[in-house]
């Protein structure tokens, strides 16, 4: 489970809808394209963190700790803003990335096995 104490803005904080482990997705999107890179998981603090550095922070389920993205890659996510949902459940991260947003190198976590689509009618 994530932290349950940050510094994070309290009326932010009020507007969160977090799962039961206390996360919320955030898309992180290129700002000036709209290519979609990736999806994270922040609870508070690791919010608190990206809205405060400038460099995205997430919370790795995985592994249980926060991780800043490109610090062990270099591939950083320079932050340029930070949206939450209408619902107050997903946050919409647009960043400048710098290298591969993928684990795996790709770009994106989304351009190496596309889903066929039936056409629209």
């Amino acid at each position: 489970m994530a932290r349950t104490t940050s510094a994070l803005d309290p009326a932010i904080a009020a507007r969160l809808k977090r799962t039961d482990d206390g996360l919320v997705p955030a898309i992180a999107q290129q700002y000036d394209t709209g290519e979609v890179l990736m999806l994270g998981w922040m609870d508070d603090e690791a919010l608190h963190r990206t809205l405060t550095t400038g460099r995205c922070t997430y919370w790795s389920r995985s592994r249980r700790a926060y991780w800043v993205k490109g610090d062990t890659s270099g591939h950083h996510q320079h932050v340029k803003s930070v949206a939450l949902d209408c619902d107050g459940d997903t946050l919409l991260v647009k960043v400048d990335q710098v290298g591969a947003a993928c684990h795996t190198g790709d770009r994106t976590c989304f351009d190496a096995d596309p889903l066929p689509v039936a056409p629209g009618q």
